[in-house]
């Protein structure tokens, strides 16, 4: 049971408050810092300020830190920074994770507490700390303070521009050790060293497929849950990724801009024109090694593979019919949704498949795919039993499908 405080405590604590309170607007503060700080807002010009916000976006950095002659904005950033520098670190109790600023660890500890007191009023998604918070509520505003002075392109948070800003640049401080190869990310860094090391953290809770990175496995679960978030706005079509929906799009343009130079045929994606074109070459450089079948590319092999494993990861969102391969499945749609895309251009008539288009324009053919009446010079070389008077007889030229 908790003690009731003295009338001394209680009064020592109505004190401390009072003293860490702001007399213009009543705002308290942890201490009386922070404090200080705060009177600033009522004490300085509205000039001084707006002079402070106008260096976010003219990007001028006046404070220099004399070791590594990195930039800042404030001198409260350049004070932060310094302790990069004295090596000092703050390591978590729970996991073992360093930190140069004890705010910083304050802030991870969140983590394992689970606690999210931040909340955005728009979107009532919660946060552990103030700062996510305000770089959340940029997406509901649309403001972009931190800009490219470089190319103009502006950015949501400061982190963004600095990688931005390496393209530039050209720096890649991430250095892979066991094949040299160099990177602006050290998250891309760490992805990059899973080849090396084999890791495969991300598990598929549908298949056991294990991915080594989080936003892959996350798209391959799109596979088996069916959700499909991009969205054509010119025809409400639906695809499971970003750049199926970018490749969908050259076929409301009707542009076909990549043609092959042994054939003529023409393709609105230069991936597709590539792939064709092995098939002159006849190069089958990928061989699956079950049966030893080749193929041209590493899809068509990967496609081929599931014939074998059995993999059908394709699933109708109307009948929970399963598919290996994700054309067969928008077939099979097709039956539920009564779409029919391949129309008769003579006759109107529509069907689910082309297959299914190509057989019905032999109706309308001259020549008959399923009979063929022998012409009258013909019959002059057939008797009545039926046998042929000679060798001349002309050579059966009937054809079916």
């Amino acid at each position: 049971m908790r003690k009731p405080e003295t009338k001394s405590k209680f009064l020592k604590k109505r004190r401390a408050k009072k003293s860490t309170t702001c007399t213009q607007c009543g705002k308290s503060f942890a201490s009386t810092r922070n404090l200080e700080i705060h009177m600033r807002i009522h004490t300085e010009s509205l000039e001084v300020h707006m002079r402070r916000h106008m260096e976010i976006h003219t990007g001028e950095k006046l404070f220099i830190c004399d070791q590594c002659g990195k930039t800042f904005l404030s001198a409260s950033n350049l004070k932060t920074h310094l302790t990069v520098h004295t090596k000092e670190t703050h390591s978590c109790s729970v996991c073992g994770k360093s930190f140069s600023q004890l705010r910083s660890l304050h802030r991870h500890q969140k983590t394992h507490t689970g606690v999210r007191e931040y909340m955005c009023f728009e979107c009532e998604k919660t946060f552990t700390a103030a700062i996510y918070l305000r770089r959340h509520q940029r997406i509901h505003t649309g403001e972009k303070p931190y800009k490219c002075l470089q190319c103009d392109k502006r950015f949501r948070q400061s982190q963004q521009l600095k990688t931005h800003e390496m393209i530039h640049t050209g720096e890649k401080p991430y250095k892979c050790l066991q094949c040299d190869k160099s990177f602006s990310q050290s998250n891309h860094l760490k992805t990059h060293e899973m080849i090396h090391t084999g890791e495969k953290p991300y598990k598929c809770s549908h298949c056991d497929k294990r991915f080594n990175r989080s936003s892959t496995l996350k798209t391959h679960e799109r596979i088996h849950t069916g959700e499909k978030p991009y969205t054509c706005d010119q025809c409400g079509k639906t695809f499971l990724w970003a750049l199926s929906l970018k490749t969908h799009l050259t076929s409301h343009s009707k542009e076909k801009p990549h043609s092959c130079t042994v054939c003529g045929k023409s393709f609105s994606v230069l991936k597709s024109l590539q792939s064709h074109q092995k098939i002159h070459t006849g190069v089958r450089e990928y061989m699956c090694f079950e049966c030893e079948k080749t193929f041209i590319t590493a899809q068509c092999l990967k496609q081929h593979q599931r014939i074998h494993t059995g993999e059908n990861p394709y699933k109708c969102s109307h009948c929970d019919k399963r598919f290996n391969w994700s054309a067969n499945l928008k077939r099979h749609e097709r039956i539920h949704t009564g779409e029919k895309l391949h129309t008769c251009d003579q006759c109107g008539k529509s069907f689910y498949i082309k297959s299914q288009l190509k057989i019905h324009m032999k109706i309308h053919a001259v020549e008959k795919p399923h009979h063929r009446s022998l012409r009258s010079r013909d019959l002059t070389d057939v008797n009545k039993k039926g046998r042929t008077k000679g060798k001349n007889v002309p050579q059966c030229k009937k054809r079916f499908t």
